[in-house]
């Protein structure tokens, strides 16, 4: 087996096994919205990152101020957490694709700001643009997200100034998956509730430059986490298998680009070899007509 064909089956395997531990298929469609360097974490904050009794799948990064306190959490993915060149990338990433969302056409725009219990108007919804222009509050509320017209469809939720949700929780249904939420938050984002039972989709992006904070206490998200200010988890679990796909997409990449340089290298090699020998063996290593 040739290296490509080697490093080609390392990384399926990889991502197979990413997505087997997940549970869920993470597929992107081409309208999603690009997260470029910021897609391989999962936890990013701007000023501050604060973890307590908690636990994180993937990568935390804080830029630019390297601020991060851990009070019994447990992190499984960059340990310490980025602080770096990477972190500042995907800071940059992150805020772009913020601006970028808010550019987005809205498909709908609900004018309701408070909902309690499940409300049938909102849900369940296929995939689409929908706007808030103001504050949006939910309280012990489900909201479900039908894939049935487009499993691969995209959800973005535009909320014009803070997201509350008390007892709330995101359902995806006939295929629908969490990696093609997006709730993007003109403000705070403050997520509370008393177990973990109640469970949150998508990732948030909170990129106001003074507001942007996300707070969360009890429950758990699939997704990602991506704030402007700073994120503050308590007791809570953040499944991050959307920046776990992605950054073994990458390490491909990196392996692609590695294969390139093998392959270089190797013809080096055989013009090295070539010298010196008959015109039977030049034929045969220099010409790379193999058969």
């Amino acid at each position: 087996m040739n290296y490509q064909h080697k490093y080609s089956f390392r990384c399926l395997f990889a991502i197979a096994a990413l997505l087997s531990s997940a549970s869920f298929q993470a597929a992107r469609a081409q309208t999603a919205p690009s997260l470029g360097a910021a897609s391989s974490f999962s936890v990013l904050g701007g000023q501050a990152v604060t973890c307590t009794s908690s636990v994180i799948t993937g990568d935390v990064g804080v830029s630019p101020t390297p601020a991060f306190a851990n009070a019994g959490c447990t992190i499984v993915g960059s340990t310490p957490p980025a602080t770096d060149v990477a972190a500042a990338l995907a800071r940059t990433a992150f805020l772009s694709a913020y601006q970028n969302i808010g550019l987005i056409p809205c498909t709908q725009t609900i004018p309701t700001a408070a909902f309690t219990g499940n409300v049938p108007a909102l849900g369940p919804l296929a995939p689409g643009v929908y706007c808030f222009p103001a504050g949006l509050t939910f309280t012990n509320t489900t909201l479900t997200l039908d894939g049935s017209s487009n499993p691969n469809g995209i959800w973005i939720f535009k909320v014009g100034a803070a997201l509350t949700g008390s007892g709330f929780q995101v359902l995806m249904t006939n295929g629908a998956q969490a990696c093609n939420v997006f709730w993007s938050v003109g403000s705070a984002v403050t997520l509370s509730t008393s177990t973990l039972t109640p469970l949150f989709q998508g990732n948030i992006l909170a990129g106001n430059a003074t507001g942007g904070s996300v707070t969360m206490t009890g429950g758990s998200l699939v997704g990602r986490v991506l704030a402007n200010v700073a994120v503050t988890m308590t007791n809570t679990n953040i499944h991050g298998s959307c920046a776990l796909v992605s950054k073994a997409n990458g390490m491909c990449d990196a392996g692609d680009n590695d294969n390139d340089s093998h392959k270089d290298h190797g013809k080096g090699n055989d013009k090295n070899k070539g010298k010196g020998n008959d015109d039977d063996e030049d034929n045969d290593q220099g010409g790379g007509r193999d058969n």
